[in-house]
């Protein structure tokens, strides 16, 4: 995984939390001389105070640079912050060697500057800068930078990591629609010419071109759309006329149509052939094994926020969901609302109490742009 860099923002928070802590350091060291009746200017308060932090405004750059470039992983509790014993032996050298280089920077600022300020200069002569306290001080700085830097490396790892995993899901996800139509599209061209080789063996040769006309149709569509791709209501209906006048080439008297749609659900929008395997399973798996034919049933509404759509047939097949091909349509169908509507639709599937199957589904109503 690629490191992560010291972005402008949080390079300008920490030259503003450095800024910060210098005035406030520098205010709390005026008052104080002020307090012992030394009148110390405040400049060189500033100045001292300056030393004091950006010393590990830089020391906290360093670290995260060293902590991208190289991160060990160790047993827990250092796990968590990406460090092993051995290295934390070795910050812990590191941080020494870093408090005694920043109490040496101390007292040559204070040497530089009393020849400018001898009355202030004396004063921070007399507290001395390399104690054994000051060196506490740092050592534990150090450590509170280094945790927090380390603490902030792993959020953001594991931020990158989930941004991650959902690239890769929702290119896992498209790859598997794909494969879904491209099961899909030749299940259904194969029973459509099946119809076209029946009519012309029967000597309907008219009605054959008109089944292939509709087949045109419908395939030209099926390439032009995503798997996907959202289309108007109006569109995909017309997908599903093409599709019952290839059947009723093969069924004539015995399928009857009704279709039943409220004219605001026709401006809203639908994945492209959401309702042609629902309408396929239905007829297929519901109606041809009926000796007399039967009744499909397809409506559309918008119901407040959400658009309704229903498929239904009053066939007697018994065995529906194991029977062969009816698992593609359903399975493709869950997986395309998964992928476009996540855990914002709704689908149904079952025998009616009055006999045959139906299937509802409630996806989020989207107007179509004019």
């Amino acid at each position: 995984m690629t490191g992560f860099r010291f972005s402008p923002r949080v390079a300008l928070a920490a030259v503003a939390v450095g800024t910060i802590l210098t005035v406030k350091t520098a205010n709390e060291c005026h008052n104080t001389l002020l307090l012992v009746h030394i009148a110390a200017p405040f400049t060189p308060c500033v100045l001292f105070a300056f030393a004091v932090w950006f010393w590990w405004v830089a020391v906290a750059a360093v670290l995260w640079q060293l902590g991208t470039r190289h991160r060990r992983i160790g047993p827990l509790p250092l796990e968590v912050l990406g460090l092993s014993w051995t290295g934390a032996l070795l910050h812990l050298a590191a941080g020494a060697m870093v408090a005694m280089a920043h109490m040496e920077l101390l007292k040559q600022t204070v040497i530089h500057l009393a020849p400018y300020w001898p009355q202030w200069g004396r004063a921070y002569f007399s507290l001395g800068c390399i104690t054994g306290e000051r060196f506490g001080i740092d050592l534990a700085i150090y450590g509170f930078i280094y945790v927090c830097a380390s603490s902030i490396r792993a959020q953001l790892n594991v931020n990158a990591a989930a941004v991650q995993k959902l690239d890769l899901e929702r290119e896992l996800s498209r790859a598997q629609l794909h494969v879904l139509q491209a099961q899909l599209e030749p299940h259904f061209l194969f029973n459509s010419l099946n119809a076209v080789a029946s009519l012309v063996d029967l000597n309907r040769n008219k009605e054959a071109a008109n089944v292939l006309s509709h087949l045109n149709t419908i395939l030209r569509t099926a390439l032009s759309r995503g798997a996907s791709e959202k289309v108007p209501l109006t569109d995909e209906l017309r997908v599903i006329e093409s599709y019952l006048a290839i059947q009723h080439a093969r069924f004539a008297d015995r399928l009857q149509v009704t279709l039943d749609t409220t004219p605001e659900a026709l401006d809203g929008l639908v994945p492209s052939f959401l309702l042609q395997p629902l309408v396929e399973n239905a007829i297929k798996h519901g109606i041809a094994p009926m000796e007399n034919g039967g009744l499909l049933e397809l409506s559309v509404r918008r119901i407040g926020e959400m658009l309704w759509l229903r498929v239904r047939d009053n066939g007697s097949f018994p065995a529906r969901p194991a029977a062969a091909g009816y698992g593609i349509g359903m399975r493709s169908t869950h997986d395309r609302l998964s992928f476009i509507y996540p855990g914002r639709y709704s689908i149904a599937a079952g025998k009616r109490s009055t006999g045959g199957y139906e299937v509802t589904i409630q996806i989020p109503f989207e107007r179509q742009l004019v």
